[in-house]
């Protein structure tokens, strides 16, 4: 897996390229560690992350998603239909857990 992080003073914005898994976990994990704690806004652009299972919802909607700096946001752009459907799936199932943020098909990418 391909990850690229560009930051702008206090955004991030991280491009991983390939399926998000159990595999490819610990290195997205990795590019959130490796954030300077000043930056305060983390964007996912999921354009080229065709696939996505229960490790992306970790990867996004898990508290440690946050850590590095108190009230960091998280957003998700150019979410490919297979994993809009999960995040869909996951806040229709539980949306105390998973409702954080309205998601809808107009979160779809390109």
């Amino acid at each position: 897996m391909d990850i690229t992080t560009v930051i702008n003073g206090t955004s991030a914005r991280i491009s991983p390229i390939g399926e998000i898994d159990s595999d490819t976990l610990a290195p997205l994990r990795a590019a959130t560690d490796a954030l300077p704690p000043h930056v305060t806004d983390v964007q996912w652009d999921l354009h080229d992350a065709p696939f996505m299972d229960v490790a992306g919802l970790h990867l996004l909607l898990s508290p440690r998603a946050r850590r590095g700096a108190p009230g960091r946001s998280v957003t998700v752009t150019g979410l490919r239909p297979q994993p809009l459907r999960l995040l869909l799936l996951a806040a229709d199932i539980s949306p105390v857990t998973f409702g954080t943020a309205p998601l809808s098909a107009s979160s779809a990418g390109s």
